[in-house]
């Protein structure tokens, strides 16, 4: 029987994962594949790296070991990081290596040159552990729905994040106290800032929009916002008015131009994402050749992410050479369409002091700068002030900011205004 070796880079909690996995499903793959698929080299970077179940001999400090190898036909990357993943990455896809990876930051960063690494090679590079964990969304848009002219990306990304608000929404504390919890369990790590700041999700929508829309996104063309700012108070407001609070990761196409960002948003209680709960995540695909189409499943941990990388690597055995998607299929070179054009809907939460004519100034600054109030209620009064929860009409983005802008200004409203888009019907 045929064998491919695999040259593992990195045999940390996703690395070992995948071992254990080709070890434990070998008869598995081998049916699926009619090749011996088996762990050849692993990279560590300490010599006296040792791990259980591992044989020392697979071990090296060198990758240029790898590289000559020509047993080695697939190099799975799991170091992360841009700097040495990158050198690694390209000089594998140089030399006709194919590589399978997790890496959502390097490809956000570094796609353009390493799928032309590819190309030039002659090699595969795949990635779907790279997204949305086990769920197999890259796959489906670069395989069944390749020529389906995706017209929106719209879902959850992230697990941490969404573990955080549906805990927040459950228990009814704080922001502080469930990333406490959050790393307690291992749901966030010991510096959760990329989760929590949104820049993992925005890795993520960049490689996502680039494969739905066949145009390059980077992940410097994606603005992002994180859960950082979201209160249990607005969550709760939330909650009474029938939403759900996620963070989503939205990519819209409008007239042939592309919105790529990343945002806390309001849903509503009936529409299929609110239900997806903890640290699951799950992707809308819309498109009018179909409708839409909703994937969703585990986003993160080691199990899933090592499921989707032995996926990976039976892709690539099972590819005849010169066949299949080999780069990123970023034929388009589609602009940008602004986020200040953007037409949203809003949630807005003000303090105020409660005395006459406060609504009044809030009305007139809204009007002067076409902003339509949808629903609006007031919550306290007395000494204490009072709480104005409004749902707004949807509006241009630039017209919202530049009216909250001097409504912050005003005397009368006190501390810090909350505020969140609103997607989904409601």
């Amino acid at each position: 029987m045929d064998k491919v070796g695999i040259g593992l880079l990195g045999y940390g909690t996703v690395g070992s994962g995948v071992g254990k996995l080709l070890e434990k499903n070998a008869e598995d793959i081998r049916l699926a594949t009619g090749k011996d698929v088996y762990l050849k080299r692993v990279l560590e970077k300490d010599p006296g790296f040792r791990a259980p179940g591992l044989d020392p001999a697979l071990l090296t400090t060198r990758f240029e070991d790898i590289l000559a190898d020509p047993e080695i036909e697939i190099v799975v990357e799991l170091i992360g990081g841009v700097g040495a993943a990158l050198d690694f990455q390209r000089r594998a896809l140089e030399v006709g290596k194919n590589v399978v990876t997790a890496n959502k930051q390097l490809l956000a960063q570094h796609g353009a040159e390493l799928f032309e690494a590819a190309e030039a090679g002659g090699a595969h590079l795949r990635f779907e552990a790279s997204s949305v964990g086990a769920v197999p969304v890259i796959k489906v848009l670069r395989e069944s729905l390749v020529a389906a002219e995706i017209k929106t990306i719209f879902g959850i990304v992230n697990g941490t994040t969404n573990y955080m608000l549906s805990a927040m929404a459950e228990t009814g504390a704080d922001y502080a106290d469930v990333l406490k919890e959050a790393q307690r369990l291992g749901y966030a790590e010991a510096d959760p800032t990329e989760d929590v700041g949104g820049k993992d999700a925005a890795a993520k929508m960049a490689i996502l929009s680039s494969i739905g829309f066949h145009s390059r996104t980077r992940l410097a063309d994606v603005g992002y916002e994180g859960i950082t700012s979201v209160t249990a108070l607005d969550i709760a407001h939330g909650k009474r008015l029938g939403l759900v609070a996620k963070l989503l990761g939205v990519a819209k196409l409008i007239d042939g131009r592309m919105n790529v960002r990343v945002y806390p948003a309001f849903i509503p209680r009936g529409h299929p994402l609110a239900g997806v709960a903890g640290a699951y995540n799950a992707v809308f695909l819309e498109s009018d050749a179909f409708d839409q189409i909703m994937l969703s499943g585990p986003g993160a941990g080691s199990v899933p992410t090592a499921s989707a990388v032995i996926g990976d690597i039976i892709s690539v055995v099972n590819t005849v050479k010169g066949s299949f998607v080999q780069n990123c299929m970023c034929y388009k070179d589609l602009p940008f369409f602004p986020d200040a054009d953007m037409v949203s809907r809003f949630y807005l939460r003000l303090r105020v002091s409660d005395e006459p004519g406060v609504l009044a100034k809030i009305s007139a600054l809204f009007g002067e700068h076409g902003v339509s109030i949808h629903s609006m209620v007031q919550e306290g009064g007395g000494g204490g002030g009072a709480e104005l929860v409004l749902l707004l009409h949807p509006v241009r983005e630039e017209q919202f900011f530049a009216a909250l802008g001097k409504m912050k200004a005003l005397a009368e409203v006190k501390g810090e205004p909350g505020v969140i888009r609103v997607e989904g019907e409601a």
